[in-house]
């Protein structure tokens, strides 16, 4: 996000002046500077060799936190999932058991029997409890 792309830009600064503080040292042996500017420009290098570690750490931390953001959001992804799969189990049964007497068929002879139509509900119902009670056995819900 904007923190990365903040960190990246403080990181390419500190290598561009990490660069420049390198070459005019290298200048410094040519006796154009005095001991005292000699002193600062290694204090600089040091400051932009702890400024460029820090922002490393920033930017590791940064990934970590991201990463770990990703995996919360894909756990809670393959949750919703998972019920959305329970769901579509629990009901195929009672579905299929529907779809076969929704046919009209003449020849079916539960039609004609009396309790045809609470048998039918009934396994329906069990059907649709059935893979229910196995998956809380299961503890997958």
């Amino acid at each position: 996000g904007k923190k990365g792309d903040l960190t990246s830009k403080v990181r390419e600064c500190l290598v561009s002046i990490g660069r420049l503080i390198s070459f005019v040292t290298v200048e410094t042996d040519t006796g154009r500077w005095s001991k005292e500017q000699k002193a600062q420009f290694k204090t600089l290098q040091r400051d932009v060799s702890s400024l460029t570690d820090h922002a490393s750490y920033l930017s590791n931390k940064i990934t970590f936190v991201l990463d770990a953001m990703l995996g919360v959001v894909n756990l809670e992804q393959n949750n919703i999932i998972k019920l959305f799969s329970v769901m579509a189990v629990v009901l195929m049964p009672p579905t299929l058991i529907a779809s076969v007497y929704g046919m009209n068929f003449k020849m079916m002879p539960e039609l004609e029997h009396p309790w045809g139509y609470p048998l039918a509900l009934l396994g329906m119902l069990a059907a649709a409890i059935g893979p229910y009670l196995f998956f809380k056995w299961k503890r997958w819900l």
